[in-house]
């Protein structure tokens, strides 16, 4: 007979709240077995997220912000979901191109690898569609006495959902953005291509938006143009790496030049 100790339950409790953190990880980051890796770009992209955000809170103790805290912290989670947004419609559309101009045997290969993607999108789709029918215009509520005696069952679980499908959806459009919705599966040359095309379209809503800080002009433009010229550079250096390094090219991930991408 096996007997649980208040200690063991105790330290269930942490790993059922990180659940929707830790499945979101492992939905979002790519895991095609035997894609190559590399410990000097993941360690200048992890390095270019630290700096970002250590620079961002530097900016709000140095100078008066021109909204609350509150609107602040909204701004860039609409910032994150914004990015996912448009991850959501650039994505599809650079996959089904590069896979459209990739030579044989290429294609049939790529075909089979967008499995990861699929998953990423339709994990993402799902929670939000979830989250869509149970709170819009309270959903749940409204469908619950119509269920009669089952309906504190389905309040339960509607609750249970929510407070599992809120977090999962959080992490969901962080990793979707930090990993380029998994296309890293398909090839390794698809991330450095379409991380400069999703910050710059970033950069034109922050353009409109204006600084969240009451600071000097030249501050307001590193803090604007920074991080597209940032990612731009760092994709450039990775493509750059990913050749030099791997022998691996855009033409060669075609199968359109001389050296085909290695498998």
């Amino acid at each position: 007979m096996t007997y649980t100790t208040p200690h063991s339950l105790s330290g269930r409790r942490p790993r059922l709240l990180m659940l929707p953190f830790t499945l979101a990880s492992r939905v979002f980051r790519p895991a095609r077995p035997g894609r190559l890796t590399d410990g000097a770009i993941e360690a200048a992209q992890m390095m270019r997220t630290a700096i970002g955000v250590a620079a961002t809170i530097w900016m709000v103790y140095a100078y008066p912000l021109q909204q609350s805290m509150s609107s602040f912290a909204q701004d860039k989670l609409a910032e994150t979901l914004i990015s996912t947004g448009v991850l959501i419609v650039v994505g599809p559309l650079a996959l089904v191109v590069f896979v459209a101009a990739a030579r044989a045997p290429g294609r049939a290969v790529y075909v089979r690898r967008l499995s990861g993607p699929l998953t990423g999108f339709g994990a993402l789709f799902a929670t939000v569609l979830l989250l869509f029918l149970l709170l819009q215009n309270s959903g749940g509520a409204r469908l619950a006495p119509q269920l009669g005696p089952f309906r504190f069952v389905f309040l339960l679980v509607a609750l249970a959902a929510v407070l599992f499908a809120v977090p999962f959806g959080l992490a969901s459009a962080f990793l979707c953005v930090h990993y380029v919705f998994r296309t890293g599966d398909v090839h390794e040359v698809l991330p450095p291509l379409l991380s400069p095309l999703l910050v710059w379209v970033m950069f034109g809503f922050q353009l409109a938006d204006g600084s969240p800080a009451v600071a000097p002009q030249a501050v307001q433009y590193l803090f604007l143009v920074g991080p597209p010229l940032s990612v731009t550079l760092l994709s450039a250096w990775e493509l750059r790496r990913l050749r030099t390094q791997f022998g691996v090219t855009v033409r060669g991930a075609l199968h359109r030049g001389r050296r085909p991408a290695p498998w």
